[in-house]
């Protein structure tokens, strides 16, 4: 769960909160500046690290020895519905859908959709501001109004249903949400357009959720409203889920939705599930799309010290702040042990990189060739992939002191002072490994400080023993989120290469080029968390996929949760040529 919502929700369960009522308003602020750039950095995903670089030479395929460390599929062009499909890519070519794709997406943005992390529940007033946003839906896509079952899910959740002809297979699950992060009124003048304009220069449109992600929402739409004006009949069942508080969460619209689907089409009763994510971009010299296959955990840690108060001129030898202070150097002092785990989405990732980006560095070409085999080789490839502080943080779990309070008076001493540590779990961790480490970490200090040491409801001292003071480790902000589990993406993972193969054939597509060798298809990892947090049990095959285009390859699009969020209307009309090849390869796929 988000760390400020609960902040906000739950201050009196905080020690100091009450405290300090005259800075509220600045602490409030401070953490809304603090969200924003906090998940503008973990929604990165596990190909940032790769620094674009000029090609240096032809591509990389097979490499010399004929190892093939990252499979690449075909482009995968429509078959049975081929006539549709070409007649749709002709159509997204003209300037008149480039204007309707302008005025799609251009009115969306213009509905401010923000959300907050005290906005309560969904029957407040401040809700009732997707409303209108849910009246232009109806209004600008006509067709799919009236073909799909709509179901409005905990007030404001969108569930679509487009029924297919064979009620056997499994459908295909869509995703994306309706709401924004908010925008900063002492922003508003760094914006070039202002905010929720919509405005299209010529070449981008502005404003905010022009990425992220109601281009994502409004391009699932375009492209449904296109293949029902042009015809098309689904034989497989298409759904379509749009919450409305991802960035907050997505407790009140994902998890709804999650509920109701497993309701009504049961555990994993879909054939796999594209949701937002990362996107393609020339990395090294190649062009390579990064689908995520995982996201990592998280875990909100408090540490709390008590101590006796008193006046401030007859101190100890160490205050409640003192004490807190020495234990969070601790933590900076001893970061996780992080070691790159074969098999593992960053892991795959560099394998790819590795094999068919021609700017990568002989050395590490090299240590990739033998580390499935060579743990020498793959520590090698470790140590060089290590110096760069991203990669790294993407591979293994991270720790990061963001909130810290003590103290109520210069002349008072403190009885008590806390802090909040933020855990990002590796894939190859769990929440308990990360709460013994954070145990044992901290145990030596304890004793320094004749401390009594409990830790997630436990005793780890002797509760009997005499203290001078305590220490306190706690989950804060709910229990935490284990990672994610890891989709299948090996050559016998068809929704994988399904979807490696329509990525190829839509980038094509829209550059009028064709072959599989013009982009490459890398798994990757979210290190932040969609939606589909709550949507584990519904498939075994979830995607974190938006097809822009992005500087860095595989990043998000510039712009995303902070000033001048625009997005390229010739992106635009790709992202939306490439929903529309995804549900009819999908459509007349073998997938159960």
């Amino acid at each position: 769960m988000p760390q400020v919502n609960l902040v906000e929700k739950n201050a009196d369960e905080l020690p100091g909160v009450n405290a300090r009522t005259s800075t509220t308003k600045l602490s409030k602020a401070k953490a809304i500046v603090f969200k924003i750039t906090l998940v503008t950095a973990l929604a990165i995903s596990a190909s940032t690290y790769f620094v674009k670089r000029p090609s240096n030479g032809s591509t990389v395929g097979t490499l010399e020895n004929g190892v093939d460390l990252c499979p690449q599929v075909d482009e995968l062009v429509p078959e049975k519905n081929g006539v549709i499909w070409e007649s749709l890519q002709h159509v997204y070519s003209t300037e008149e859908f480039k204007t309707r794709a302008i005025d799609w997406l251009g009115g969306a943005v213009r509905i401010p959709t923000e959300t907050f992390d005290d906005m309560g529940d969904v029957t407040e007033p401040v809700w009732e501001k997707f409303l209108p946003l849910h009246d232009y839906l109806k209004d600008s896509f006509p067709l799919l109004h009236s073909n799909l079952e709509l179901t409005k899910v905990n007030t404001y959740g969108l569930l679509y249903v487009w029924k297919g002809s064979n009620s056997a297979l499994k459908p295909l699950l869509l995703a994306a949400h309706q709401d924004v992060v908010p925008v900063l009124e002492t922003t508003i003048d760094e914006w070039q357009h202002p905010p929720f304009s919509g405005y299209f220069d010529g070449e981008s449109l502005w404003g905010r959720g022009s990425c992220d992600d109601k281009s994502g929402l409004i391009g699932i739409m375009s492209a449904v409203e296109s293949m029902l004006e042009n015809g098309f009949k689904p034989t497989r069942t298409v759904v379509i889920a749009s919450g409305f508080d991802e960035e907050v969460s997505g407790i009140r619209g994902a998890s709804s939705l999650a509920t109701e689907m497993i309701e009504r089409f049961g555990e994993n009763a879909f054939a796999m599930l594209l949701d937002e994510g990362s996107g393609y971009g020339e990395v090294y010299g190649r062009a390579i799309a990064v689908p995520a296959i995982a996201e990592k955990g998280t875990l909100n840690v408090q540490i709390k010290v008590t101590s006796p108060g008193g006046h401030s001129s007859l101190p100890p030898p160490h205050t409640s702040i003192g004490m807190l202070a020495e234990l969070l150097v601790q933590y900076e002092k001893n970061p996780f042990e992080t070691h790159l785990t074969r098999g593992s989405p960053t892991y795959r990732n560099a394998q790819c990189m590795a094999q068919y980006a021609p700017g990568i560095s002989p050395s590490l070409k090299e240590h990739m060739l033998h580390a499935e085999h060579c743990d020498e080789a793959l520590r090698a490839a470790e140590e060089e992939l290590f110096k760069d502080r991203t990669f790294m943080s993407l591979v293994g779990t991270t720790q990061a002191i963001d909130l810290v309070d003590g103290g109520v008076k210069v002349n008072a001493l403190p009885e008590q002072a806390w802090a909040i540590v933020n855990h990002r779990i590796s894939t190859e961790s769990s929440i308990a490994a990360t709460k013994v480490r954070d145990i044992e970490l901290l145990k030596s200090l304890a004793n320094d400080f004749n401390l009594s040491y409990t830790a997630f409801g436990s005793y780890v001292s002797n509760e009997d023993a005499p203290s001078y003071g305590t220490l306190t480790l706690s989950s804060a902000f709910g229990d935490g989120l284990e990672p994610a589990p890891v989709t299948p993406s090996g050559e016998d993972a068809a929704p994988f290469r399904l979807l490696s193969g329509t990525i190829k054939a839509a980038y094509n597509s829209h550059r009028n080029i064709s072959g599989s060798d013009a982009i490459i298809v890398s798994p990757g990892i979210m290190s932040g968390n969609t939606d589909t947090r709550f949507y584990w049990k519904l498939t075994d095959h979830i995607f974190r996929y938006g097809h822009l285009e992005a500087a860095g390859g595989g990043s998000l699009p510039s712009g995303v949760h902070t000033v001048n969020e625009a997005i390229s209307i010739n992106g635009f009309v790709g992202m939306i040529g490439f929903y529309t090849t995804l549900v009819l390869n999908v459509d007349e796929s073998s997938l159960p």
